[in-house]
């Protein structure tokens, strides 16, 4: 564990991203038939996935001889210079070390638990080394490893971004069993929760800065083709000062356009453009249409879209025209701006950027009013 080349439980799509050059090597985990096996991937010639023998004295070996530990064993063959196997002929050149958002399990203590997300529980925690206070999600260890993927595509994705309104990330726990995702812990949580317990005080003003925030936060996503698919209330959170920043990583896909192929299992339908939901279609616009959903979930105070409807009822109203009212006290141009968000056809709608300007133009006109 010591070793920088050990990358504990990584999963094979990430190893195989981060071996590039011929030589590359690392030292990973992975579980096969409920047995923890130690594998040595290489890049050579492709990607080459060796599994480390273990003898009847317990020593470690490939085809050659056997070593007392692990490291041993991968210290001889990166320092011979020998092929791993005579039929591979993959011979180790570099150690691939681990990125530096792979933080050791160790370095993590989760406190209290404080929500359930798709995968596992969230949990408040402190990293040792800084005693920050850090929000953590963990994988359910009982999860196939189809699952143990999608989950941390969430950090995958989320380690690029850096932007007010996007939840950050610190790092992601590899090294053993449950694997975490950990990010910074926005101390207001849920957005919907935060609009339900504030609903008496929050002004009209706070509400158009909340549009502003998730705004920002989308133009920027939609600036790096990234594709959220999840956006909601229940998936923003609330920062100091009521900033909102958009979270929830786990639905969203890195291009321009994205075609569901595994059916529409845990798809959100009230938030749901129509086109995704009909044809499984997604890019920026059909964010767009949740963003109206959105704007009116804030103005409604954490109101309950389509209330009263099903989901299919809703969906069959939204194919013949029909449109949520304003929440009241809704301002007449935030309202135009949802309605020309749920325009029926993704190309007739307004993208982020052009959003953002409408609502920071608006949010500019409220504060002059009330100088």
């Amino acid at each position: 564990m010591d070793e920088e080349w050990f990358h504990g439980v990584l999963p094979r799509e990430e190893v195989v991203r981060l071996l590039t050059q011929d030589g590359d090597f690392l030292v990973r985990e992975t579980t096969r038939n409920d047995e923890c096996q130690t594998v040595l991937s290489v890049c050579w010639g492709g990607h080459k996935h060796f599994i480390v023998q273990t003898t009847a004295e317990g020593h470690y070996r490939f085809e050659g001889p056997a070593f007392p530990s692990i490291r041993e064993l991968i210290l001889y063959q990166f320092n011979s210079g020998l092929p791993v196997t005579g039929r591979s002929g993959a011979i180790l050149y570099k150690p691939i070390p681990r990125e530096r958002w792979e933080l050791n399990n160790d370095d993590v203590i989760l406190l209290d638990k404080i929500g359930r997300g798709n995968f596992g529980d969230v949990y408040k925690a402190q990293l040792k080394s800084t005693s920050q206070e850090v929000a953590v999600k963990t994988c359910r260890v009982t999860l196939p490893e189809e699952h143990k993927k999608k989950f941390l595509q969430e950090g995958r994705i989320l380690k690029q971004y850096d932007h007010p309104n996007i939840v950050k990330l610190i790092g992601i726990c590899v090294q053993k069993q449950p694997i975490m995702i950990v990010m910074e812990l926005v101390p207001g949580g849920s957005l919907l929760t935060f609009l339900r317990k504030n609903a008496s005080i929050l002004t009209e003003g706070q509400l158009m800065n909340m549009c502003l925030d998730a705004a920002a936060g989308m133009r920027y996503l939609e600036s790096k083709n990234c594709i959220h698919r999840d956006l909601a209330a229940r998936n923003c959170l609330v920062g100091y000062a009521n900033t909102v920043k958009i979270s929830d990583f786990g639905m969203s896909r890195e291009e321009e356009e994205y075609i569901v192929s595994d059916g529409m299992k845990q798809i959100p339908i009230k938030w749901t453009a129509p086109e995704a939901l009909n044809f499984g279609k997604y890019t920026s616009l059909c964010d767009v249409w949740s963003y109206g959903i959105l704007c009116w979930e804030i103005f409604s105070r954490g109101g309950t879209p389509y209330s009263g409807m099903s989901n299919s009822k809703a969906r069959e109203k939204i194919d013949t025209g029909y449109r949520m009212p304003a929440p009241e006290n809704t301002p007449d141009e935030m309202y135009r701006l949802m309605l020309r968000c749920w325009e029926y056809q993704p190309e007739n709608r307004p993208n982020f950027e052009q959003i953002y300007t409408v609502v920071d133009t608006l949010c500019q006109a409220y504060r002059v009013s009330f100088l």
